[in-house]
């Protein structure tokens, strides 16, 4: 009788310790220090205003660079907008396990004009890290670009 108490008491303890294990958050990088988050759709409306400003954004993860873990691809709660959350390779890897995870990310917004030139190197770099093929006939003038040069994220 004790020895089945002992062995019900482990086995509930385990259970409790897994489920808070899993619903703990995961943090990479720095802490958050915002506590106020900006929507995504709010920084792509005019990105200018923006830019050089730190943010938090929330959102689920949509896609994860394959090849480093470098970035994650944010959506908005509604699906609609989303944001690369860029790091420097090396600082933060992002395992691809993240996908389609709840986020909580913080950094500085980047603001940049990408030439027909560097948008066909930036789309051969990213075809080749997510095995996919790129047209550069899909190019058709300067872009721009809006990410958030990541510090800090944390996962739920």
């Amino acid at each position: 009788m004790i020895t089945r108490i002992r062995l019900t008491t482990a086995i509930l303890l385990v259970c409790v310790f897994s489920v808070v294990l899993v619903a703990a958050p995961k943090n990479y990088g720095k802490s958050l220090t915002l506590s106020k988050t900006t929507s995504i759709s709010e920084i792509l409306k005019d990105p200018e205003a923006f830019k050089g400003k730190r943010v938090l954004v929330e959102g689920r993860i949509s896609d994860v660079c394959r090849m480093r873990g470098c970035w994650i691809q944010i959506a908005d709660s509604a699906g609609v907008a989303e944001i690369r959350f860029k790091v420097e390779d090396g600082v933060i890897e992002f395992p691809r396990s993240v996908k389609g995870m709840r986020v909580r990310a913080e950094g500085i917004i980047s603001v940049r004009t990408l030439t027909p030139e560097q948008q066909i190197e930036q789309g051969k770099h990213e075809a080749q890290e997510q095995g996919r093929g790129f047209n550069p006939a899909t190019v058709k003038g300067p872009k721009t670009v809006v990410q958030i040069e990541g510090e800090g994220a944390q996962t739920k």
